[in-house]
């Protein structure tokens, strides 16, 4: 049985955090490829999540890509997001004891809700203040790092048809128009059909291409680099599609598009990151039943997904939920005096996805 979409973007998450960058050793067996030959380096480090993006669009799967040295200066601002709010404050916070209104740039908002972020930012232990009679000052405990390196985004459509190659194309047109991300890809399955390389070419030239092979559920994938994409231009201005017209005999209205400048790219590029800093994309389990007791982890190629034992297969988060006919909640016996596992099996899994996800953070 084919596994859910939900299942082909968590496996798609995996193989990016074992294997990312795509290189010439992931491509056809002849070694060559008809896209644009790669031009990032290898990454030290990568951080993976999953449903991030922005008001207007959200990607299935961000690629986070760094090096060792500014991830561990980001690890010492804690594993919590820092919102816009706190990034305000911490990435203009001085060396030297300071009244913040002299020295934190306008906002735009109101100023109370600056005092807000500095006692929030206070209690995390990010940066430190006194009170100097009725003023604040502030001073940083260490300077934010510039730890973003690149952002990817990768499109997971497992079963592409015609229908779905058309509305995609849109969608990925517009990721490359606003250029958000540094690359765009698309994941898909491979199905050996002759069509599949005339839907393929239905999708905008700039845009990456990984072809899935058909595994099993519990054996890692083969992934194959059928194009590789352009580069983007992530640190200039960008195109925002509002609407377009249709296409039609008798369409003749005019496409309405904004422009997305530098600061906002620069600034909503980094919130994403912060969020997928936090979230990894283990963060899966949040919105899943783990106290049933039917449901496990499957281990994958080093790694575990989500598996009912119900069903006998991999479930979607969608069904993994109270109303599912099969759930039955986990004995009380499980969760008390520390046996099999303190807090029960759901809470030790939850406790192992989080290793996992702290895990690639540092290391």
């Amino acid at each position: 049985m084919t596994s859910p979409e939900f299942t082909f973007e968590l496996r798609v998450c995996q193989w990016a955090e074992q294997h990312w960058p795509p290189s010439r050793s992931a491509t056809a067996s002849n070694g060559e490829s008809d896209g644009a030959a790669p031009t990032n380096t290898n990454p030290e480090r990568v951080l993976i999540a999953r449903q991030l993006g922005t008001k207007h669009r959200r990607w299935d799967t961000i690629v986070i890509e760094s090096d060792r040295q500014r991830l561990a200066e980001r690890a010492r601002f804690g594993s919590e997001r820092l919102n816009s709010d706190l990034l305000h404050v911490v990435q203009n916070a001085p060396s030297e004891w300071v009244y913040y209104r002299d020295v934190l740039p306008d906002p735009g908002y109101p100023w109370r809700y600056v005092r807000d972020a500095i006692h929030v930012a206070d209690d995390r232990g990010i940066i430190e203040t006194r009170r100097q009679g009725n003023r604040i000052e502030i001073r940083r405990k260490w300077p934010y790092p510039d730890w973003v390196r690149r952002i990817v985004a990768i499109e997971n459509k497992p079963d592409l048809d015609a229908s779905a190659a058309d509305s995609l194309s849109d969608q990925l047109q517009r990721d490359v128009a606003l250029s958000l991300a540094d690359e765009v890809w698309v994941a898909t399955r491979t199905t050996g059909a002759t069509v599949e390389p005339a839907l393929l070419e239905r999708l905008p030239i700039d845009v990456g291409i990984l072809t899935v092979d058909r595994a099993t559920e519990r054996k890692s994938l083969d992934v194959t680099v059928a194009w590789h994409p352009r580069s983007l231009d992530s640190g200039g201005v960008g195109t925002r599609i509002l609407d377009r017209p249709d296409g039609g005999a008798y369409d003749h209205s005019a496409a309405q598009f904004e422009y997305a400048d530098t600061d906002w790219k620069a600034t909503k590029r980094l919130e994403i990151a912060e969020r997928a800093y936090e979230r990894g994309w283990r963060s899966y389990v949040e919105t899943m039943r783990p106290d049933c007791r039917h449901f496990t982890l499957c281990c994958s190629a080093g790694d575990s997904l989500p598996w009912c034992q119900a069903k006998n297969r991999s479930q979607t988060s969608s069904e993994c939920s109270g109303s599912c006919p099969s759930f039955e909640p986990e004995p009380p016996t499980w969760r008390t005096h520390g046996w099999p596992i303190e807090g029960g099996p759901g809470n030790g899994l939850k406790h192992l996805l989080d290793r996992q996800r702290e895990r690639q953070r540092r290391y």
